[in-house]
């Protein structure tokens, strides 16, 4: 759980125009250091702008440019997880970098807006998961449109997300290129081949798969399965993905392992196996 969320403040509708930048460090869940800098942007302030953050064109004299600026913010994380709160902040900081032709910084960039999503995929259908929504909801006060305080919300975000999910930042990386709600990604339907093993039996999947899902699909349909997109009465196995338990958005089992578990408990003859299993099965008749 090491990262430092970034936070920034442009002058204009420029994404390059950077009038000041916010990083906060955090290990461990807590914040360990703090920096923060106006910027000189070159360039013109629209009254919008400044309206939003107050910083205007007297504010920034004497500044440092943004090469310097970009210097310090580096030098707290040479490389590994920056933060950001939507893509606003990384596409402001990798333009002004275009801009001024600076040294590429070697980050992998993480939002915590997707992160949130994923966390909470219920909470904000109404208010959205801008940072002060989100920030609101998990009790977290900070002075909005300060880079260095919109920073350092956008982290214990993601502080907060991992408490409550269990998923560390790493697992993070992997968990936001996924759809937020895993059960309900691309329902795939496919008849089974007529000539497999198989044949006359259903089944679903749920859960990340080791393999895309569709070719998963097309290998239960070469063996004879007709691939369902839910469980019902007509399924006959369930394929579990090899996967930790604590991945599926707070929940111990997916919607469909409920359904399937309730109809067991009717008296329907539904076999619940893991992916592993899964490719037991059919490698023998593919």
């Amino acid at each position: 759980m090491r990262f430092l969320a970034i936070d920034v403040e442009t002058a204009n509708a420029d994404r390059s125009s950077i009038c000041a930048i916010g990083a906060v460090l955090f290990e461990d869940g807590a914040p360990v250091r703090e920096w923060y800098s106006l910027v000189d942007p070159e360039d013109y302030f629209d009254w919008i702008n400044v309206e939003i953050h107050g910083i205007d064109e007297e504010q920034v004299i004497g500044a440092p440019k943004f090469p310097q600026a970009l210097e310090a913010v580096v030098s707290m994380a040479p490389e590994g997880i920056a933060i950001s709160h939507t893509s606003f902040d990384p596409v402001s900081i990798n333009r002004a970098t275009a801009k001024y032709c600076c040294d590429p910084w070697r980050v992998t960039w993480l939002d915590s807006a997707r992160i949130a999503r994923r966390a909470w995929p219920d909470r904000f259908a109404a208010c959205g998961y801008g940072l002060a929504s989100v920030a609101s909801f998990l009790g977290i006060e900070f002075s909005h449109h300060n880079a260095l305080e919109d920073a350092r919300a956008a982290g214990l975000v993601v502080c907060r997300a991992s408490d409550s999910t269990g998923l560390n930042i790493e697992e993070w990386l992997e968990r936001v290129k996924r759809p937020i709600f895993p059960d309900t990604a691309r329902a795939i339907s496919l008849e089974g081949n007529p000539e497999g093993a198989f044949h006359g039996e259903a089944i679903v999947f749920t859960g990340a798969l080791e393999i895309p899902r569709r070719e998963a699909a097309a290998l239960a349909a070469k063996a004879g399965f007709d691939v369902l997109p839910g469980v019902s009465k007509k399924t006959s196995v369930l394929v579990v993905g090899n996967q930790d338990a604590r991945k599926l958005h707070g929940h111990q089992i997916s919607s469909k392992h409920k359904k399937a578990e309730e109809l067991i408990k009717s008296g329907h003859p539904v076999q619940i196996i893991t992916e592993a299993d899964f490719f037991s099965l059919v490698g023998g008749v593919v």
